[in-house]
């Protein structure tokens, strides 16, 4: 008597281990995980907004499987899983293959050699600087620059229309706090003692200055250094501002000393 045999799979004995397949195969079945947790939270959304047909379809879904039971009683779940497990192996060998039989790029050297220039920081070009060609806000910004470049901490423009006479603020090395007013003028246009006097009047109380100084561009009238010097207000004029920014002469804070 002759007894039917079931067909045998074959396997392939000389199959091994490839990383890189087994890594794409568990990349596409995450890809297929996460279609299927996108369609179930689709699923879960038209529930919520449309409850009376999604409970229809549902109703006529279970009317199909039961008239359908005998087809479904050939549904074998674990078989349909690890076909499903196959071709998705199948296709992760097939990718790890087609990528190793890729040609390499072969770059151009000179695109691959890249020369990197570091540029050095931008230092303001303080010997071409006209002080008299600047606007009002562009002088601040310059003295400020200066107390800056002088090692002073803390530096701040603080000019404005209720700056109350202080245009910079900054904190000398040796840690005293000087509050600068600005006045770019003109050569004919000197700075008055009403000026001077105003400024007197917020320097030391208002903004708790340890040093007061006016620096412009222009010149002081004789009444007005006359009033600087009984307040202990520093004048700088335009020759002292030039030799203040070429390094010739002192800054500010440095010509006010106190007795220890």
């Amino acid at each position: 008597m002759t007894v039917p045999s079931r067909p045998v799979r074959r396997t392939d004995r000389e199959r091994r281990f490839d990383l890189r397949a087994t890594a794409l195969f568990f990349v596409l079945v995450a890809i297929v995980l996460c279609g299927s947790v996108a369609l179930v939270r689709v699923a879960a959304q038209m529930v919520e907004s449309r409850p009376l047909w999604i409970g229809s379809l549902v109703v006529v879904g279970l009317a199909v499987c039961y008239l359908g039971r005998s087809r479904w009683r050939r549904f074998s779940a674990a078989r349909y899983a690890r076909r499903t497990a196959e071709v998705l192996e199948e296709a992760a060998e097939r990718a790890s293959e087609s990528m190793e039989s890729a040609p390499p790029l072969v770059r151009d050297p000179q695109e691959t050699a890249a020369t990197v220039v570091i540029e050095a920081p931008v230092e303001p070009d303080y010997a071409v600087l006209d002080y008299t060609e600047l606007d009002a806000d562009g002088f601040e910004q310059a003295i400020a620059e200066l107390c800056a470049r002088d090692a002073c901490q803390e530096v701040e423009v603080v000019g404005g229309a209720c700056d109350l006479g202080a245009d910079v603020v900054a904190v000398t090395p040796d840690g005293r706090r000087v509050v600068i007013q600005c006045k770019r003028y003109g050569e004919d246009n000197k700075v008055g003692s009403e000026e001077l006097q105003r400024f007197g009047g917020t320097c030391f109380t208002v903004h708790e200055a340890d040093i007061a100084a006016l620096v412009t561009t222009s010149d002081f009238t004789a009444p007005a250094l006359d009033y600087a010097q009984r307040c202990g207000i520093v004048c700088v004029t335009g020759a002292e501002l030039r030799a203040w920014h070429d390094g010739t002469g002192p800054s500010p804070w440095e010509s006010v000393v106190f007795d220890a």
